[in-house]
């Protein structure tokens, strides 16, 4: 059973989130203010992710987590946010949150959103050789992927792509961020152009209908997001 720690004020949200969040074997700790959570986060050290709203009555959740990051601490945060302005969504990644979730969401959503953070942060029980997204599976030990069991043709650079995409499963990535970790096989920094094609490959071979992806979604003004 995973710890987790919600900062949240709304008292309706809150009955909601912590019913939900510990029928899917969480074990919820709740702060309605920045002091309880500094206070939770100084005696138990022992969390496996964070769940910070945004805007508390006595402060700013962003602003928590930049102490808590300059503290040496780096269990994964989520932020809950009323706001999908890219200013509030720059802000709340570039302190420290590893992703973000606009109100109102999906409960379901969400867990497999903190799920999927866990695996990446290697505090769930994936294992480290081999990557997992529903039917796709990805042998970084061998660099193969397959797709239903059966063996999916890949470029170099097409692998690294979608290695990021599922290491960083129901994380937003935007296109500079994608952009600093990519390279073709020749060891050339890919450029805007060359990683929309990329993209667009990846969907022929990976998507049912690469025009509606499922799994591959673009987000408009941002960049994109791999969901399972």
């Amino acid at each position: 059973m995973y710890k987790l720690l919600l900062l949240e004020d709304d008292i309706s949200l809150i009955d909601g989130l912590t019913y939900s969040l510990r029928k899917n074997d969480f074990d919820v700790r709740v702060a309605r203010t920045i002091k309880e959570a500094e206070d939770l986060v100084m005696e138990q050290r022992d969390f496996d992710i964070f769940l910070f709203d945004v805007t508390l009555p006595d402060g700013n959740g962003i602003t928590l987590c930049e102490k808590i990051r300059l503290s040496g601490n780096q269990i994964p945060l989520i932020f809950l946010t009323a706001s999908d302005e890219e200013t509030s969504v720059i802000r709340g990644l570039d302190c420290g949150g590893d992703d973000y979730i606009t109100k109102p969401f999906k409960l379901g959503e969400l867990c497999s959103r903190i799920r999927a953070l866990l695996r990446r942060s290697n505090r769930g029980n994936a294992c480290n050789d081999v990557l997992y997204s529903g039917n796709l599976q990805i042998n970084l030990a061998e660099g193969r992927v397959f797709l239903n069991g059966d063996p999916l043709e890949c470029t170099g650079a097409e692998y690294r792509l979608l290695c990021l995409f599922v290491k960083n499963s129901g994380r937003l990535l935007t296109r500079s961020m994608i952009l600093d970790r990519l390279w073709d096989g020749a060891g050339s920094f890919v450029d805007d152009n060359t990683l929309s094609v990329y993209v667009r490959r990846l969907r022929e071979k990976l998507e049912e209908d690469p025009s509606k992806p499922e799994h591959l979604i673009t987000v408009r003004g941002f960049g994109y997001q791999w969901k399972e």
